[in-house]
């Protein structure tokens, strides 16, 4: 039998940007350099019932999606996942044909014509099954705990253990966790489980975690499938409308980081979320590259300096609300403002033991009223000269 005639007749028509999104979808997880070329591809199925699914898998993300479609010959072709997002979303707001000929898939749009190579459908590996629903979100509260949380994970691979959130799950409560060992956030959040006595943990890429969450949207409800633990098969499923998203769980014991949280403070800041975000961004300018930016309090205002002697100096005092104590304490400004970006919230309010520990930073709605604990960011202060 020829390499042709092994080949899978498909002929569909759908609309480009039904198209262009599902595809961009699917891609989102393929690696530039796959270990083997079949894994760089996006599988495409269509069903003669009217819909068309796409499809992309890694060994250890897989991401799926169906969509309507005229679908005139059902069957599957694998073609090259980026370059076919390229192409659709670059493809004029007209119908797509997509058919099989020979060894290729010809996709026309208006005027535009392209010939893609099938990949060899049979050398691609199955897709994890389905796994039942352990549960679910709602997407707006699924997407902001992510990306609260995701901000305080590593980006490196020293510890590929920091580079994961760590997912708790008592009953109705989900503890969402991540740090690097410079800060740690952590969002606490509710949920609807099948199992009103579930108990679970897991691990899961933080880069994953957050595209995905991104992905699917914050409209509707997600559905998270943790799988059978018994089973080994490591994975997490989450899926929202047609779109459906598995990721391989991280291996290893998450450190006990949740001591850092002090159980009494001395000083409590309170400040306009939006004025100290603008405030440290500008005094920020002259601090040079992992060079600290200092915060002075005292009664009624902070002073935010940067660079000292001979550099670039920066400064700006804004309102704030002092309880307690004065103090001067450092931080490094990006990681302060990716808490400050995270905190959703009209105040921030910085709580502190002394200028040499953990800052707990959390949000307030009003100037007089309760502070969320929710969502907490910590932060370590940074030594500096004097």
């Amino acid at each position: 039998m020829s390499f042709c005639e092994g080949l899978s007749d498909v002929k569909f028509r759908v609309d480009r940007d039904v198209l262009s999104e599902a595809v961009a979808w699917v891609v989102r997880g393929l690696s530039n350099r796959p270990p083997v070329p079949v894994l760089a591809g996006v599988l495409l199925h269509a069903d003669e019932e009217g819909t068309l699914t796409l499809s992309a898998f890694d060994y250890e993300i897989s991401a799926t999606v169906t969509v309507e479609a005229d679908v005139t010959e059902g069957g599957e072709v694998l073609v090259l996942g980026r370059l076919l997002a390229d192409i659709s979303r670059n493809l004029p707001n007209k119908p797509v044909e997509v058919s099989t000929e020979g060894s290729k898939v010809q996709l026309t749009c208006g005027s535009s014509r392209f010939a893609l190579i099938q990949m060899p459908v049979e050398d691609y590996p199955a897709l994890p099954a389905a796994a039942e629903s352990s549960g679910s979100i709602a997407g707006d509260v699924f997407t902001q705990a992510v990306a609260q949380v995701s901000v305080a994970a590593d980006r490196g691979d020293t510890l590929p253990i920091l580079t994961g959130v760590r997912v708790e799950i008592e009953g109705e409560k989900v503890t969402l966790l991540a740090t690097d060992r410079y800060r740690l956030a952590m969002r606490e959040i509710t949920w609807r489980p099948t199992d009103p006595n579930a108990s679970r943990v897991a691990l899961i890429p933080a880069r994953t975690l957050s595209e995905t969450a991104r992905a699917l949207g914050a409209a509707g409800t997600v559905e998270v499938a943790l799988g059978d633990p018994a089973s080994g098969d490591g994975l997490i499923g989450f899926e929202a409308g047609s779109r459906r998203a598995t990721t391989r769980l991280l291996d290893g014991e998450y450190p006990k980081v949740t001591s850092i949280f002090p159980n009494s403070v001395d000083t409590v800041a309170l400040m306009e979320t939006t004025t100290l975000i603008e405030a440290v961004k500008r005094v920020a300018l002259v601090a040079e590259r992992n060079t600290p930016i200092r915060l002075r309090f005292t009664d009624g205002q902070v002073a935010i300096e940067a660079g000292t002697g001979d550099d670039a100096q920066g400064s700006e005092a804004i309102e704030a609300t002092l309880t307690g104590p004065g103090l001067e304490i450092a931080f490094n400004p990006g990681f302060l403002l990716d808490g400050l970006g995270a905190l959703n919230a009209a105040y921030a309010r910085l709580a502190f033991t002394q200028p040499s520990r953990p800052a707990v930073l959390s949000g307030q709605a009003e100037p007089d009223g309760e502070s969320d604990e929710s969502y907490r960011y910590v932060l370590m202060p940074v030594r500096f000269a004097g």
